[in-house]
């Protein structure tokens, strides 16, 4: 490895980012912002950049520094296959959400809702996934709409986008054969457990929920989903680990047959979904 890319690590471990970690940020910044692989940078090939191309990268490692994460300083990241960008104005898609959609691909019907959809990355990637289904994703902000919107045109994938907010949203006529949402539902007490490049840089508004209420979400849009999905329609949700199973019960409450709760990759509890309208 070149003296640059020794110097991106250095600067981004002073700042207190763990080696392994800012290894992989450095790597990621090279490839971005000038082309070089990992191969290149093994063989030494940072070493040959011209004068400018260095000069663009100090701002960008004084960001990564600071905090900021690696997806924000390059606009995008990967989800599901796909090149989704994000800014601050959205979440930066996680790998559990990955996994919702995988787990609910093969149940979808034709008519899909993505609630609270951010970058439209759930929605893009169902999309993407089964391209003769006709998806729709709601949310609040009207910034993370433009930033799906935008995502999906560079796509070219049709989505349709609607501003509203889920927790005032009456069901208007319209039925989904599946409604999928991952909702905000951190609890502002978990607020100190996070790190800072989620909880100083990421949009709160889609992270945390209060203390009192930490279903309030899955409560308004459960109780949306009884009179907006066609029978048998799929409800599923992303959920906090610490909830799943009262989540779970929830559904069970309202109507949902078939519940179950799914482990991520990491062993926690994470994945709620029932049908509706079915008898056991």
């Amino acid at each position: 490895m070149g003296r640059l890319f020794n110097d991106i690590r250095s600067a981004l471990t002073s700042a207190g980012i763990e080696c392994g970690e800012a290894r992989s940020i450095g790597l990621m910044l090279l490839e971005w912002a000038v082309g070089l692989s990992a191969s290149d940078v093994l063989a030494g090939g940072d070493d040959e950049l011209p004068a400018c191309a260095r000069r663009r990268l100090c701002p960008l490692v004084k960001r990564l520094a600071m905090g900021e994460p690696i997806q924000y300083v390059t606009g995008t990241t990967q989800f599901c296959g796909l090149n989704i960008g994000v800014k601050p104005g959205v979440l930066i898609p996680r790998p559990e959400t990955e996994e919702l959609v995988e787990a609910v691909t093969g149940r979808v019907g034709i008519n899909i809702l993505d609630i609270g959809t951010g970058s439209g990355c759930i929605a893009l990637a169902l999309k993407h996934i089964c391209p003769m289904a006709t998806v729709t994703a709601f949310d609040i902000s009207a910034e993370a709409l433009s930033i799906a919107s935008d995502n999906a045109r560079r796509l070219g994938l049709d989505v349709r986008f609607e501003q509203c907010d889920i927790l005032a949203k009456q069901p208007d006529g319209r039925l989904w054969d599946t409604i999928v949402s991952n909702p905000p539902y951190v609890c502002d007490e978990e607020r100190c457990e996070m790190l800072p490049t989620v909880s100083d840089y990421e949009p709160h508004i889609a992270l945390f929920v209060p203390d009192s209420d930490p279903l309030l979400f899955y409560t308004a849009i459960t109780r949306f989903a009884t009179r907006s999905l066609t029978p048998g329609g799929l409800l599923a949700f992303e959920a906090n680990r610490r909830f799943a199973f009262e989540v779970e019960q929830l559904l069970r409450r309202s109507g949902f047959d078939h519940t179950e709760v799914r482990q991520d990759i990491f062993g926690n509890n994470r994945f709620v979904m029932g049908t509706y309208g079915l008898t056991t």
